[in-house]
């Protein structure tokens, strides 16, 4: 039988939120990390600790607290110490390391402080020291020392030229790491102890060149497309001189590229991935009587135009029954982007779902929810919204246009007003958004 609206809505979060809880730090660190005498068990791999010798904790990102706090837990006396730089500060006691705060989105002084401890701390091991580094979404942001040639506004006003301007977060990266001492495996040159590197991924396609713009990792990008981005944005004019600069020596070979082969002493292991999160969220809904089928872990696309494909399969499937038989949950991971053209609230998770809305009608059968896994949509503290029948009609008895809410990036309020808001809190962890679908039988 049909679920009702309500348990419709009730069913939608408690898949959302399974999908959060199979990616938070702690159960990652758990499941794939085990210390034996002087053997250090990282999934499958073995690291032979030196007699004597403790392990040094460094990490940065939003889920970076939450995998520190379940290392220690595992380390215990066996923590030397380190430096972790996070997102947003605890009040956790996670001695012997020290935690301080960077910025995000845009880095700040706080971003260079994290940055300059970390090579600080990093420099300091010697050879036969052994380092594990938590690294995790955000990262970009959080940790920043740009080149000489640059000032760290410069570096700002070009991260929020490119954020302006939608580009792909990769794209963004590419360009970063070129202007910065961190990035692209730059923060692994100042070591010459070995290390592991445990990530939660936050980006499409789990890519560790580009996952905290992979400050231990090599790098694939090149000065050349640096430029190319650049100009096909329409923003190398717009970027300061000392930016445009920096890529023009670097073509010209004047300044290094960033590295381009993996140090064999550093090993990376994906511990968190937006396809841990879909499968955990299939499950719920089998287990709450869907059919379930996950369609991608790749959704990228501007959130508007993304929506109206999403609705438009969904009314599909409802007519038709095809390719999925209702009652059905279509799930989708990945990350779509926002053209910020209004001076509203909100983000692309909530502007996705209002889009949607707008597609849906009342059209009673279908809801969609949309919502950042780590908690955090755009400048709202909402993680995302629901869109159903039952509050476009509440919209509409308010009087409130979805198409002015949308002209304004406004879609915050208007989920405020009717009631959509998924709001989680900050959850600690974050392996980009997680979108659903449900499609229920008609006949109620």
């Amino acid at each position: 039988m049909p679920m009702n609206i309500y348990e419709r809505r009730k069913t939608a979060r408690r898949i959302f939120e399974s999908a959060v809880e199979s990616v938070l730090p702690g159960r990652l660190i758990t499941g794939s990390v085990v210390l034996q005498d002087n053997e250090l068990h990282i999934h499958d791999a073995v690291h032979s600790l030196q007699p004597g010798r403790k392990v040094h904790v460094f990490g940065s990102g939003k889920a970076s607290v939450g995998m520190a706090r379940s290392l220690l837990r595992i380390l215990k006396e066996q923590v030397a110490g380190g430096i972790i730089v996070t997102s947003q500060m605890t009040d956790d006691d996670l001695s012997p390391l020290l935690v301080v705060e960077g910025s995000h989105p845009v880095p700040d002084e706080k971003s260079v402080r994290g940055a300059e401890l970390l090579i600080n701390g990093l420099s300091q091991l010697e050879r036969d020291d052994f380092f594990i580094y938590l690294l995790s979404g955000g990262s970009s942001a959080l940790i920043e020392k740009p080149l000489k040639s640059i000032t760290l506004v410069e570096m700002q006003e070009t991260t929020r030229l490119l954020l302006k301007h939608s580009v792909p977060i990769q794209k963004i990266n590419a360009i970063r790491k070129h202007l910065s001492m961190v990035k692209g495996g730059r923060l692994g040159q100042y070591t010459e102890a070995s290390g592991a590197v445990l990530v939660i991924s936050d980006v499409i396609g789990d890519d560790l060149s580009v996952i905290g713009s992979g400050p231990f990792y090599y790098d694939t990008a090149s000065y050349q497309q640096c430029r190319e981005i650049l100009e096909r944005e329409a923003i190398w004019d717009k970027v300061s001189p000392g930016v445009r600069s920096i890529i023009s020596n670097g073509l010209a070979g004047n300044i290094p590229e960033t590295p381009k082969n993996i140090k064999d002493s550093i090993h990376h292991y994906l511990l968190g991935t937006n396809r841990i999160a879909l499968d955990k969220a299939c499950l719920t809904a089998e287990a709450a009587g869907l059919n379930c089928y996950i369609r991608t872990a790749s959704l990228a696309g501007e959130a508007r135009e993304v929506a109206k494909d999403l609705v438009s399969l969904a009314m599909h499937v409802s007519k038709d029954h095809e390719p999925y038989k209702p009652p059905v949950c279509l799930l989708f991971g990945g990350e779509t982007t926002v053209n910020v053209h209004g001076a509203g609230k909100g983000g692309r998770n909530q502007e996705l779902a209002l889009a949607a809305l707008a597609e849906i009608g009342q059209q009673e059968n279908i809801l969609l929810l949309s919502g950042g896994t780590d908690g955090i949509d755009g400048d709202s503290s909402a993680a995302g919204a629901i869109a159903d029948s039952g509050f476009f009609m509440e919209g509409f008895r308010q009087g409130l246009s979805i198409a002015h809410f949308l002209d304004d990036n406004n879609s915050n309020a208007f989920f405020q007003a009717v009631g959509g808001l998924l709001e989680t809190g900050p959850t600690g962890t974050n392996v980009m958004d997680i979108t659903l679908l449900i499609i229920d039988k008609e006949d109620l």
